[in-house]
């Protein structure tokens, strides 16, 4: 056998199998950001059958394998010549994986035990095809097995996405095992902790938030442990209490995430809470939940293991929050009935309610007042009005307690931006105000009423915002008519997907010229190295998964 026919067939191969191992590791990825839900990963495959799914360079080795296959039974070339033909044209079918090369993943793939048995399934499954291919072609003359043979790494690279959504399926039930076995172990360890007090916290918008400000303040008094960042699933939730729970903690604050119905039930049931936080009821997760009233129902099941001696911390301005805790609450026996104490930014209609707000961009400074008359100052770096409500919501939880109105201050006084929720810092100059995490109706108008305070030119970065089902599209332009009177100059991340927000922009006088459309966050980066100078203020509001990015091609 020629030396040249050799390389060319390993080189093609080479280029096949490289190729297959990064299209394969990109949706495993897409899988890992769907949270391992199957119908959220086919669902993030939406879109142009010639895009995800499939590439041009399917349909292009199909024609190739084709015409190898026909002249080959012709007889027109010689096995060499065909052979050769066939590993040169299929490098340079195969040869790029643009696509799947994301060098820069704003959340990168994490090898964990969980995606390394996905993954090795996913070989295991691929193998198998090029084996078939492989077999195919031993039964074949000249360069006929070689089709057979490619024709394996073509169908292999094809169904990709299929192995992996396959993969996932044939290890559900022993992921599941896994699973129940976390959560038995986490109940065990609460069942002998009688004298730890369990917070839960949960709502549409400001979970995240309202947990570390109720971990500030009740750490004024309390060892206490919180979950970390969004650990808001009942893996994470159960992790945190088989790893980090010990005998000195007196409090234990969770976060509790839904996405399907059952989820709050599901979150109890490892960890019942004897103070419940609710937030706010808002359209987040709309498109899986169905409805604001299905939202609404589970976000308020957190109060059902509520006892006699448990509290409601609730805000009281979310008319859905505040009607649906009472209700419950009514509903029991007398001897039965939970606390409710209500917080409002807005009246006196709570039981802790704010007074005397003033923003700035430095922060917030207001009077917190108790119905017993007791009052106190808050200053806090947090930007933006739904901080002030946040604060309120932690205040009650030290209030619910067992704390002081001041020693809750003193803890207040000290809450520092999280992360990605409109935190504020310096960059090159700039004023960058940070609110990538999961933007939603409530925060995003903050935002950009917080944006319109700042000095210097003002320029917005966002892709809008998600899973918002039906209202989505109207939802965000709205935004863009918040955005307007706010923003010098607009990015939008996604020229497809925010098409509704450049909408509301237009309707609310903003200027078309102003309106900046791109790709990818690092592209709106690179505008911003290029137009914005020191002095000018950016604010980033929401930063969508690398799931949602959009193909040039």
């Amino acid at each position: 056998m020629n030396a040249l026919y050799v390389i060319a067939l390993v080189v093609a191969s080479g280029f096949a199998l490289w190729r297959l191992g990064r299209r394969t590791r990109f949706f495993l990825h897409r899988l890992q950001l769907s949270g391992y839900k199957r119908l959220a990963y086919r669902t993030s495959l939406a879109g142009p059958l010639l895009d995800l799914r499939a590439r041009p360079s399917h349909l292009v080795g199909a024609l190739v394998l084709a015409a190898a296959w026909w002249m080959s039974s012709l007889g027109w070339l010689s096995d060499f010549a065909l052979g050769f033909s066939l590993s040169l044209a299929w490098s340079i079918a195969f040869i790029s994986s643009r696509r799947y090369r994301r060098d820069r993943t704003k959340k990168p793939l994490v090898w964990t035990p969980r995606m390394k048995r996905l993954g090795v399934a996913c070989c295991v499954m691929a193998a198998l095809l090029l084996i078939v291919g492989a077999q195919v072609g031993r039964s074949m003359d000249g360069a006929e097995s070689l089709v057979a043979w490619f024709a394996g790494f073509w169908l292999a690279d094809l169904l990709a996405p299929v192995l992996i959504s396959l993969a996932a399926a044939l290890l559900a039930p022993y992921e599941k095992h896994v699973h129940e076995g976390f959560k038995t172990n986490a109940r065990a360890q609460l069942a002998e902790r009688p004298d730890l007090t369990t917070v839960a916290i949960t709502g549409s918008y400001g979970k995240t938030s309202v947990k570390f400000a109720v971990r500030e303040i009740l750490a004024q008094r309390f060892p206490v442990l919180a979950t970390p960042g969004s650990f808001n699933t009942p893996m994470g939730v159960s992790k945190v209490i088989n790893n980090d729970l010990n005998d000195d903690h007196r409090l234990l604050v969770l976060e509790m995430g839904i996405r399907h119905p059952g989820d709050i039930v599901e979150l109890t049931d490892i960890a019942r809470p004897d103070i419940a936080v609710v937030t706010s009821v808002g359209v987040a997760h709309l498109e899986s939940m169905g409805s604001i009233e299905a939202i609404a129902r589970e976000k308020l099941t957190i109060l059902d293991p509520l006892g006699p001696g448990g509290t409601a911390v609730v805000n009281a301005d979310d008319k859905r929050v505040l009607d649906g805790s009472l209700k419950k609450r009514n509903e029991r026996p007398e001897n039965e009935r939970f606390g409710v104490l209500a917080v409002s930014t807005t009246s006196d209609k709570g039981d802790c309610w704010a007074e005397n707000i003033h923003y700035g961009v430095d922060g917030a400074r207001f009077e917190v007042v108790l119905r017993s008359g007791e009052r106190a100052l808050v200053s806090t770096p947090l930007l933006g009005r739904h901080n002030v409500l946040n604060i309120l919501l932690a205040i009650g939880v030290g209030l619910a307690a067992g704390m002081r109105l001041r020693q809750t201050v003193r803890g207040a006084d000290r809450i520092e931006p999280v992360p990605h929720r409109l935190s504020i810092r310096k960059e090159r100059g700039l004023t960058i105000l940070d609110d990538a995490f999961n933007s939603n109706p409530v925060g995003a108008a903050n935002a950009a009423e917080v944006l319109g305070a700042m000095p210097g030119r003002r320029v917005i970065v966002t892709p809008g915002m998600i899973e918002l089902g039906e209202q989505e599209a109207v939802l965000n332009q709205v935004f863009g008519n918040q955005i307007a009177p706010n923003a010098d100059d607009v990015i939008l991340v996604g020229p497809e997907r925010t098409l509704s927000i450049r909408d509301g922009l237009v309707e609310g006088g903003f200027p078309e010229e102003r309106i900046h459309s791109v790709y990818t966050l690092f592209e709106a980066r690179a505008w911003i190295e290029q137009h914005c100078r020191p002095g000018d203020t950016v604010l980033y509001e929401n930063d969508l998964p690398d799931q949602f990015t959009e193909s040039r091609a």
